[in-house]
């Protein structure tokens, strides 16, 4: 283990002095390609901890273990997918170079955070993460609404990150402590049921729900859509993720039901607004906005009911999900138009077949699996999610052989998710633990808001001529925009750069 690690953080810094190097003008553009496969290797190191090590070691200021090798990996490989996208994409660009070094010193600061056991090295890390990422988005000084966009992430970025300062320093003022194996043993966690520990808590909270773009912090989510779509991939798939791993590493200290109730009205209200947000806007990046907004909304509601091995597999899912959406994102066609089967006259059983499909499916799901809060939830969304994916893949098929195909794909995407999700959640059971959950009460105003949510926007979709549509999307849409100092209908800094002949890099 212990040479692992040193061939891990050696390969680390030899891909950093490369990112470096690749800075020099003198240094042909092509080199960038053999950056990558630098790069590539600490990515095959961290793969290799994380198929082989299973042990929790603690080496030095470094904890070990499957989730700090998984997480690693994670990062370095999305870093490694979204620089391989960017030799092409970005490839003209006057900043080309230094986009690589960013994407390389912010995915292995990120990478190198969460396998840390020291809070200080761990906070620090995570700080120059937040950094590069404001950085990167800031790269194109020219245009204003880079400019704009990335004062206000790095102001909410800066709190984020002051927020969790603070919260540890705390930590080590009631513990004594820096390491986190030490801080979390049965002595010290009593030393947390306190208003000091509750102040904790709602620092964490602030701290994770900022990066997660979650209400009324989501605003820095949306100005960013105009960084290049690399940016805007890592950004979605790996900085807006690591509210789970914070309040994972951290749950043994949340012992206050209040506190966990903040977290999750604050998440369920932030599904709805960004649920809303993705259907109401045409533009394809914005609606990536607001599908990450719910996701992470569900991610911090798995969290603040104790499903903590649930909101990592979650998390590492929406991660390679939404980069794809992103990388993908030029060649995306959306229409919002009614699609022409749904005016044809078809035979409504097959759509309560779905339905009453779905709330079996639901109920024997629930029945099956340990009571708890979370799986409640988990068995309306299980629910849900069939209901409409039966509708759309099945009842609205063209003819026999469309529905034949319908359900023939419906069945293997199940098989496939709970293949996945039961091996992951083999692998990470050693989360499973929650010393406290919301309140009863709680738990049944966030599901009748989900609920009443989702039928409030069927009724709003079928009554467009209604006022209370009118009011409800030009809200969602006025939500969903970006302030008008970062808005330009027309990048003016391209036309002088035309007529100057544009850029030249080496």
């Amino acid at each position: 283990m212990m040479s692992l690690l040193v061939l891990f953080f050696i390969t680390l810094v030899i891909a950093i002095l490369s990112g470096l190097l690749f800075l020099i003008h003198k240094v042909p553009l092509r080199y960038a390609k053999y950056h990558l496969i630098i790069f590539s290797v600490p990515t095959f190191i961290a793969l290799i901890g994380t198929i082989f090590i299973r042990e929790n070691l603690e080496i030095g200021p470094w904890h070990l273990d499957v989730l700090s090798w998984l997480l690693a990996f994670f990062i370095l490989m999305i870093g490694l997918i979204i620089q391989r996208f960017s030799l092409r994409y970005l490839y003209g660009d006057a900043h080309y170079r230094k986009y690589f070094t960013l994407f390389t010193i912010m995915t292995t600061f990120a990478s190198v955070a969460w396998l840390s056991d020291d809070l200080r090295i761990m906070t620090g890390l995570w700080g120059i993460t937040l950094l590069c990422l404001t950085m990167l988005i800031k790269l194109n000084k020219q245009w204003k609404v880079t400019k704009e966009a990335s004062k206000i992430t790095g102001i909410l970025f800066l709190v984020s990150w002051l927020s969790l300062l603070c919260a540890i320093l705390f930590v080590n003022y009631l513990s004594g402590e820096w390491a986190i194996s030490a801080i979390f043993t049965v002595e010290n966690l009593k030393s947390f049921d306190s208003w000091q520990g509750v102040i904790i808590q709602l620092l964490l909270i602030l701290s994770v729900i900022i990066p997660a773009a979650q209400w009324p912090f989501h605003r820095w989510l949306i100005e960013s859509v105009a960084a290049p779509t690399p940016v805007s991939a890592i950004m979605h798939a790996g900085i807006v993720n690591v509210g789970g791993v914070i309040l994972t590493r951290f749950s043994p200290i949340f012992m206050n039901e209040w506190t966990l109730s903040i977290l999750l009205i604050i998440a369920s209200v932030s599904v709805l607004i960004g649920s809303g947000i993705s259907l109401v806007h045409v533009d394809y990046k914005r609606q990536l906005v607001g599908s990450t907004m719910g996701q992470m909304g569900f991610m911090l509601i798995q969290c603040a009911l104790g499903a903590y091995s649930a909101a990592i597999i979650h998390l590492i899912l929406h991660g390679l999900f939404k980069a794809t959406l992103f990388l993908r994102s030029g060649s995306a066609v959306r229409h919002f138009e009614v699609p022409a089967r749904m005016n044809e006259s078809i035979s409504y059983i097959w759509v309560l077949v779905g339905r009453f499909l779905a709330v079996f499916v639901g109920i024997t799901f629930w029945l099956i699996t340990p009571y708890s809060s979370y799986q409640f939830i988990s068995a309306l969304i299980l629910a849900w999610s069939l209901s409409v994916s039966w509708t759309q893949l099945v009842a609205f098929g063209e003819g026999k052989l469309g529905r034949i195909i319908g359900l023939a794909a419906l069945v293997s995407i199940g098989v496939v998710y709970f293949a996945i999700h039961n091996f992951f959640h083999h692998w990470l059971q050693q989360f499973e633990f929650q010393l406290a959950e919301p309140p009863f009460f709680v738990v049944t105003v966030m599901i009748a808001m989900l609920v009443l949510g989702s039928l409030m926007s069927m009724w709003i979709g079928r009554n467009k001529s209604s006022r209370i549509f009118l009011m409800t999307y030009l809200w969602l849409v006025h939500l969903g925009e970006a302030k008008y100092h970062s808005v330009e209908s027309h990048p003016r800094y391209l036309k002088d750069h035309f007529v100057k002949g544009g850029y030249k890099h080496g």
